[in-house]
């Protein structure tokens, strides 16, 4: 049935259904995160037009990868009731040809979906995110409040200097932060001075700090072109400190995951973003499975617009266990290989029970 002519039929109607949904929220997000972009940072002072709309098409791939789930379930539906309503399905079904046999090509297309989404867009997304960051930081948008609440720290004790490091994003391979936070303790814990610097290099042995904003207490903030900060950090340490595991690309994440081992650092995190990159194709055909048990049955037995809903609202339930399950798997509370596999298996199984009660009984 899959490289029949009529499978190649539905396939194609399946391909091209995705790509019209996925062209009409690509054009929603732009919109939406270009007028949000445009009132957030319109006061910035290297602000631009055409700034903004590069910024906005770097972040849309990684705003796009989340919505592929719902995608893939919402052209699985579409294209299944449009084959309904044309009476091609019932013609399918009067040839002999059961439902296992005509959803093959929409189970493979979903699976190859799910293919895409992780080889090319997740590394397109990976890309433009840091990209994004960079563009941002470059505005001068080190300020704002959002950013401030999404630092990330780390903490290193050189030469009994104690000092904690926060940085909006990092780039080359951790030898370079962009947005610093610098902040300096005396032996007793108490804060002795904060520097903020536009950006931060690794050089040999220490942090070279550009436009640095230098406050100690009680005087006056000083303003420094560079500033030097002693460390023995290495740049690997830094990279798997700071860096976010969904803003890792899947092919390297295998990579980050032994490097972050060998300096004892927590890796669930990644493992569960890793696992969760694997189980995306199967997680879209049991969207896909979803989708065929209430679109076969709203032809056939005259439903109606519940039907769908339903489709829509179990959909959407799959979505919010399997994000809430991938985080119990990121703190460590579930291991990240069940966090990442048990809600598809479990959809999965569900899907295929649906079918089989309404196809044999």
């Amino acid at each position: 049935m899959l490289f029949s002519t009529l499978g190649r039929y539905f396939f194609t109607r399946y391909a091209i259904t995705t790509f019209w949904f996925l062209t009409g929220i690509f054009s929603l997000i732009f919109i939406i995160d270009f007028s949000e972009l445009s009132n957030r940072m319109s006061q910035l002072p290297h602000y631009s037009i055409s700034g903004a709309l590069l910024m906005t098409t770097f972040r849309i791939p990684m705003i796009l990868q989340q919505t592929v789930p719902f995608v893939a379930l919402f052209a699985g539906m579409a294209s299944l009731i449009s084959l309904n309503r044309r009476y091609e399905l019932v013609v399918t079904r009067a040839a002999g040809i059961s439902a296992w046999q005509f959803l093959q090509p929409f189970v493979f297309g979903s699976f190859l979906f799910g293919i895409l989404a992780v080889v090319v867009l997740n590394p397109i997304a990976s890309w433009g995110t840091s990209q994004a960051e960079a563009l941002e930081a470059s505005w001068g948008s080190s300020s704002s409040s959002r950013s401030r609440l999404s630092i990330p720290w780390l903490r290193q004790i050189y030469n009994k200097d104690d000092t904690i490091i926060g940085a909006r994003s990092v780039q080359d391979g951790g030898q370079t932060l962009v947005g610093v936070t610098v902040i300096h303790f005396d032996p007793q814990g108490a804060i002795v001075s904060r520097q903020d610097a536009q950006s931060a290099k690794l050089e040999d042995g220490y942090w070279l700090l550009s436009k640095v904003t230098e406050t100690r207490n009680g005087e006056l903030p000083r303003i420094l072109e560079t500033a030097q900060l002693p460390t023995n950090l290495k740049p690997e340490f830094i990279q798997e400190t700071l860096t976010k595991a969904d803003s890792i690309q899947f092919f390297d994440l295998r990579h980050k995951i032994d490097v972050a081992k060998s300096f004892g650092l927590p890796t669930s995190g990644m493992e569960t973003q890793f696992h969760s990159m694997l189980a995306l194709p199967l997680l879209l055909v049991a969207m896909t499975l979803i989708a065929a048990s209430v679109s076969l049955k709203f032809s056939r037995f005259n439903q109606s617009r519940p039907v769908i809903l339903g489709g829509i609202l179990s959909g959407f339930v799959l979505y919010v266990v399997t994000v809430l399950v991938k985080a119990f798997g990121s703190s460590g509370i579930v291991p990240p290989f069940v966090a990442a596999w048990l809600p598809v298996v479990v959809a999965m199984a569900l899907g295929a029970t649906i079918l089989l009660h309404e196809e044999d009984g």
